[in-house]
Parts: structure tokens; C-alpha cells; sequence
């Protein structure tokens, strides 16, 4: 099955690191979408979100086994403020991705430092358009108040940064 990434996810080494087995397919643009970072994540900070409408978002696709697939749901928080659906992409057909449930959607939220980071770091290892990635480089953030979560990601988006962009 096929999982359609466009936040946190986006980077192959950010899914292998949370244990996901995966196999990056490729990337594509969800048409009439916007990108977000209104979804209340546990930490109470801004998580990316997806919504109808807008000028569309970046995904990258990768295949996914069905016991990855529930792993990933876990992770994400399935049932406890994100849901699971599908979209359809012409060069890939039905994928999973994780939409912000609406009890969960806080506008004025702002994404920890580290968390627009690894989505930026994602975005340059696909090769998105510049202007995308500078649209998403202005999002205002806050720095993350848990000192050993802080640590922790951030050795995670120097490790992104440093597997850098996609090759061709």
C-alpha cells in the first residue's frame, strides 16, 4: 500500500528512524490542498495538517507493508487527533495519508522549532520547488520548552540535513 507524506514524514531517514520500513516511489502534488500547522499535537504544539482548498502539496509516496502501516497509524496518533484516509494520485492511485481530526485543529498554533526543521529538511531532500520551501520557511515557531525532547530532535534534523537531496 502506498502512504502519501507531507509533513514530519517526508524524509526517508525520519520514517526508518521511527522504525517504519518503508520504500520511497516517488513524489507528487496533491492539487486543491493547502499545508498547514494548526493540528494540536500532544506536545500542544502545531502539527502539519491538509485541507481543501488550496494551491496545492508536495507529497512523497512511499510503499508501505500492511503491519508498517499500522505502526505508522500508532504513531501518528490514529483515533487520538489525526484519522487515516485516501486521496488519489494519478501516478500512484489510492494513498494513505493523515488528515488532522476536526476536534484537533487550533488555528494560531505554532510548530516547535525542531518540527518545521524536519519538515523543511524532508521538503529539500525531496527537491521541491523553491518557492514552496520558502513559503513553509516563514512559518513562525516557538522553541520547544522540554529540554530533552529539544536535544533529541534536533540531533535528528542535523542527521536529516546531513543525508541532504535526493540524487538526479
Amino acid at each position: 500500500m502506498f502512504y502519501a507524506a507531507y509533513g514530519s514524514n517526508l524524509h526517508p531517514l525520519r520514517l526508518k528512524r521511527r522504525g517504519v520500513r518503508s520504500r520511497f516511489v516517488g513524489t507528487a502534488r496533491l492539487e486543491s490542498h493547502a499545508l498547514h500547522f494548526h493540528k494540536r499535537g500532544a506536545d500542544a504544539s502545531g502539527k502539519c495538517n491538509i485541507q481543501d482548498p488550496g494551491d496545492g502539496v508536495f507529497l512523497a509516496v512511499y510503499e508501505l507493508s500492511a503491519a508498517d502501516k499500522r505502526q505508522l497509524d500508532v504513531i501518528e496518533g490514529v483515533g487520538r487527533g489525526y484519522q487515516s484516509e485516501r486521496v488519489t494520485l494519478a501516478q500512484f492511485g489510492d494513498c494513505h495519508v493523515y488528515v488532522a481530526e476536526h476536534t484537533h485543529i487550533v488555528e494560531g498554533l505554532e510548530p516547535f522549532d525542531w518540527y518545521l526543521e524536519l519538515v523543511l529538511a524532508g521538503c529539500r531532500r525531496q527537491g521541491f520547488p523553491d518557492d514552496y520551501v520558502e513559503r513553509i520557511a516563514t512559518v513562525s515557531t516557538v522553541p520547544d520548552p522540554d529540554v530533552a525532547r529539544r536535544k533529541e530532535n534536533w540531533k535528528t534534523v542535523e542527521i536529516l540535513r546531513r543525508n541532504g537531496r535526493q540524487p538526479g
